[in-house]
């Protein structure tokens, strides 16, 4: 089950083919679904998660903390928004394209897949890239 929590930030709705595309990439990875939680929040409350729980003092996009047991994807995914916006400011990016890529980011990692090496960053990139592809070459086609 993935369900969409919004702390200290408006609700943003999502397409409706968002979960079944995140669904996706658990199945595709061969994984199965547990729960996965995404909370999407404002910076300051991402940034006080990461003091708290990782005592890391500084903003970021994206914090996963991981339940996986097995073959089960679970966890719960934290998301800053406006971290996101920024981003897409940043990097040039279409902002609901590099949303889409932190949302699998996240799964991405508990899938096994890191992104501390540049190795495995080239590696973590492509794997958001054809999941993009993905999703947008589906929605291109149902549209």
């Amino acid at each position: 089950m993935i369900h969409f929590f919004f702390e200290n930030i408006e609700e943003v709705n999502f397409p409706t083919d968002t979960i079944s595309w995140l669904k996706n990439i658990i199945l595709t990875e061969e994984k199965k679904l547990g729960t996965l939680n995404y909370i999407f929040c404002d910076d300051e409350h991402l940034l006080k998660v990461n003091r708290d729980f990782l005592d890391h003092d500084y903003y970021t996009d994206i914090i996963t903390f991981d339940y996986v047991k097995g073959n089960t994807i679970s966890g719960d995914i934290f998301v800053s928004l406006p971290r996101i916006s920024e981003n897409t400011v940043t990097l040039q990016k279409d902002y609901d394209s590099e949303l889409l890529r932190v949302l699998a980011h996240g799964i991405l990692h508990l899938c096994g897949y890191k992104d501390k090496s540049a190795q495995e960053n080239t590696e973590m990139r492509a794997k958001e890239d054809f999941y993009l592809n993905i999703y947008f070459n589906v929605s291109r086609e149902t549209s």
